[in-house]
């Protein structure tokens, strides 16, 4: 790895986020997910989230946003930009840089899978927000790994090889089944009274 990233790596799993203003470089692993590096140049805070699936706001017909798992991506958004802003961001100083949304599970139906989606809602989320757009590597058929360097507000891609990228699908398939399983139960929890 080179030497900008430093010895202190703090990992971003799936559903979480970080806000920080000291030297951490943040980091995680991404197929179908999308992770935001936002960042204030000013105040010198970053932050970085990783979302499994997109919003209900921005694709409203979609069959894949029908559980309420679909909200993620604007909650991700939301608890990020949040937690910044504590840290003393300033809300018209943020930037993003945008990286993920491959299209490693392919979707069971015809129209756009979740990866698509996901890219989506990132640019839509940011260009209602108005949230400049600084860079973004979306899309495609590759997962990645990528390290959000806080000295320059540098972001380094590593494209992951075919063999990772299956653990990546198993595991975007293992927690697709379980939002939709938590779903299904909590419908199951519910008690009409007339």
């Amino acid at each position: 790895m080179p030497n900008s990233i430093g010895d202190n790596i703090i990992s971003i799993l799936p559903g979480d986020y970080r806000a920080s203003a000291d030297t951490a470089t943040l980091s995680t692993l991404l197929g179908s997910c999308v992770a935001a590096c936002l960042y204030d140049p000013v105040k010198r805070v970053i932050g970085m989230n990783h979302f499994l699936l997109c919003g209900t706001r921005s694709l409203p017909n979609s069959p894949l946003l029908l559980s309420e798992s679909g909200r993620y991506g604007i909650h991700a958004m939301e608890l990020l930009i949040n937690a910044m802003l504590k840290l003393g961001a300033q809300r018209p100083n943020l930037r993003a840089k945008v990286f993920g949304g491959a299209t490693i599970i392919a979707p069971k139906t015809a129209g756009p899978g979740v990866g698509e989606l996901n890219c989506r809602f990132i640019r839509s989320f940011l260009d209602n927000e108005k949230i400049s757009l600084m860079a973004a590597d979306l899309g495609g058929i590759h997962g990645r790994v990528i390290y959000f360097i806080p000295d320059d507000f540098s972001v380094l891609v590593r494209r992951i090889p075919k063999s990772t990228e299956a653990d990546i699908a198993r595991r975007e398939r293992r927690l697709l089944a379980q939002k939709q399983r938590e779903k299904r139960r909590d419908k199951s929890k519910d008690e009409l009274w007339d």
